[in-house]
């Protein structure tokens, strides 16, 4: 049975983007592997290090985790900060982690771009952490999005070489879970790239977003002025659309639209209506059960007590056995 790890940072709602892109296969996913599921408040700090609302955000990721479908009896569902192992983890993977290679990584250079201000030692060490996350738990596979690719291969790469220094086979690389297709990718409702919080409240459909929001932001998504030859190729922005349809309408509703763009007799309008009317109908029982749980405090204390100590089994061995390999004391 593999060890299967994943996180989402307490900065906001999760979104259609986290749902698709892997939290719909958790619910079978958990019964069949080793589950870790963390809120990663750690990693927040990199963008946001004086947040307003700190533990609302951690509750409200762990609320719909759950409403999502996590199993908190079947998997392991915790925060991250509740395992203080990751962070010794976390130094002991920096002491051999390089300058230059941390530099090089995508993310951070877009970041650094982003905040020009707050370059922080976390931001660039972020694939460090991400590492530590994984390796607590000498984890096999890791759902990751194609913007997380790199710091998986970097995950390996840590693993690889703490291996080779200490003589010893220890920790396994992991992998990509990425439930045997491609790796799922979400658009935006600007028309630019993928479903994010960094890129915008209005770029997003969030979980919990009642069906008014909805409505308001699927209507503002980023069209055009329409086809003028029939069959013509689809610009990014209404591709967007149709991948979103494919992702919570109905077959028939895409046909029906599919036939109306490649006549040029596309509406929009129509479109985003429809659009928005399925997306509503998909999220209604996500966002029923999260009304739910955030009204009941004493169950979400006893998982996320029930998760600390689950991933404290994990983390205690895995510090315990990495200190002896280097060479502390006892």
């Amino acid at each position: 049975m593999d060890i299967v790890l994943s996180g989402i940072r307490p900065t906001g709602n999760l979104h259609l983007g986290n749902y698709f892109g892997a939290l719909r296969n958790f619910k079978k996913m958990q019964y069949e592997n080793t589950c870790y599921f963390f809120i990663a408040d750690y990693h927040s700090l990199t963008t946001h290090p004086t947040p307003e609302n700190f533990q609302g955000n951690v509750k409200q990721a762990l609320v719909e985790y759950l409403a999502a479908g996590i199993d908190p009896e079947a998997a392991t569902i915790y925060v991250q900060s509740d395992l203080p192992q990751t962070a010794e983890l976390y130094l002991l993977l920096n002491m051999n982690a390089y300058m230059g290679e941390l530099q090089k990584v995508t993310t951070f250079k877009d970041k650094a771009r982003k905040q020009p201000e707050n370059i922080n030692a976390g931001l660039l060490t972020y694939p460090t952490l991400m590492a530590a996350d994984i390796l607590i738990h000498r984890s096999h596979k890791v759902p990751v999005g194609k913007d997380q690719e790199q710091h998986l291969e970097m995950t390996r790469t840590f693993a690889r070489r703490f291996n080779r220094m200490y003589k010893v086979d220890y920790f396994p690389e992991p992998v990509a879970y990425n439930f045997g297709e491609e790796l799922v990718k979400i658009p935006g409702l600007d028309g630019s790239g993928k479903m994010g919080k960094s890129e915008g409240e209005g770029n997003a459909i969030f979980l919990a977003d009642d069906p008014k929001v909805i409505r308001k932001k699927v209507m503002r998504a980023v069209s055009d002025a329409g086809p003028t030859e029939k069959n013509s190729v689809k610009p990014d922005p209404i591709q967007n659309l149709f991948k979103l349809m494919e992702a919570v309408s109905e077959k028939e509703t895409i046909d029906f639209f599919e036939e109306k763009y490649n006549n040029c007799e596309i509406r929009y309008g129509d479109m985003k209506k429809q659009l928005a009317e399925d997306i509503i109908q998909f999220t209604a029982p996500i966002r029923e059960k999260i009304i739910e749980l955030n009204a009941n405090d004493v169950y979400i204390k006893k998982v996320m007590d029930m998760g600390k100590e689950k991933a404290m089994v994990s983390g205690v061995k895995t510090i315990s056995e990495v200190r002896k390999i280097i060479g502390f004391r006892p």
